[in-house]
C-alpha cells in the first residue's frame, strides 16, 4: 500500500533551532529547517529552510536540487561566473545535479526544497 502525504501550512512550518550556516561568506549568518519526507531509499529529500541575510556557496555535485520560495528574496550566482539569477516569493528555482556556485540572501528567506540525487554523481 502506498502512504500518501501531504502538507500545508508551509510558510509556517515549525523548523529546528537556529544554527551558523557552514559554507557561509558572512560572520553570523544562521539557518534552520525542518525534514518533511525522505524516499525510503534517502535520494529524494523534501524540506522547509530559512536562512538569515548573507553570502554562502553550495555545491550540488551530489544531488539536484528545486527550491520553492516561499518568502525572502536571493541572488543565485554560478560558480564559473557564467550566470545570475535574482528570485524572490513564488519563484521556483532549479539547482540541476552538478550545480556549484554562490547565494547572497537579501531578506531572510524561507524556502521549500526537494533535493534528489540520479545516482550519477
Amino acid at each position: 500500500m502506498i502512504d500518501l502525504k501531504a502538507f500545508a501550512g508551509l510558510a509556517s512550518t515549525e523548523l529546528g533551532a537556529f544554527a551558523d550556516k557552514p559554507t557561509t561568506l558572512t560572520a553570523g549568518q544562521q539557518e534552520a529547517s525542518s525534514m518533511l519526507w525522505v524516499s525510503d531509499d534517502g535520494a529524494t529529500k523534501i524540506g522547509v529552510w530559512e536562512c538569515t541575510p548573507g553570502r554562502f556557496t553550495a555545491d550540488r555535485t551530489a544531488a539536484g536540487e528545486y527550491c520553492h520560495i516561499i518568502s525572502g528574496r536571493a541572488s543565485v550566482s554560478n560558480a564559473d561566473g557564467s550566470g545570475s539569477l535574482d528570485i524572490g516569493p513564488g519563484d521556483l528555482l532549479v539547482l540541476p545535479q552538478g550545480w556549484t556556485g554562490e547565494w547572497e540572501i537579501r531578506e531572510h528567506m524561507r524556502k521549500l526544497f526537494v533535493i534528489s540525487a540520479s545516482g550519477k554523481a
